[in-house]
């Protein structure tokens, strides 16, 4: 699934990244604890969080993690927006709980990581 189809499912705002919403995610994590996301041998997984600081966005960098979505309304500040720009990482910003957004995507054909 694109990256593109997933701000539509998700309703989500686009933050960053936006010449590269055809990248394509075939499963998904979601977690708080960057500790968790660091653990994965997976590559291309799309991560989902409510941890709204930038490092999130360093974790995804170490994990090879191309699209971050910000789950439960939280706002990304410029100094993560710039960080994820400089690192080529997409952004994308939803309303839903991190339960919800997840069984959206899960509903929607994104596996699980395990």
């Amino acid at each position: 699934m694109t990256i593109e189809q997933i701000s539509h499912l998700l309703d989500a705002e686009v933050i960053c990244g936006h010449d590269m919403l055809s990248h394509r995610v075939e499963m998904a994590f979601a977690s708080d604890l960057m500790s968790d996301v660091l653990t994965l041998s997976e590559h291309n997984v799309l991560l989902i969080t409510g941890l709204a600081n930038t490092q999130a966005i360093r974790t995804a960098e170490m994990s090879e993690i191309p699209c971050v979505v910000f789950a439960r309304g939280k706002k990304v500040t410029d100094e993560i927006k710039e960080l994820a720009e400089e690192n080529g990482i997409i952004i994308l910003q939803c309303r839903f709980s991190v339960f919800k957004t997840c069984g959206i995507l899960y509903h929607a054909g994104i596996a699980p990581v395990f």
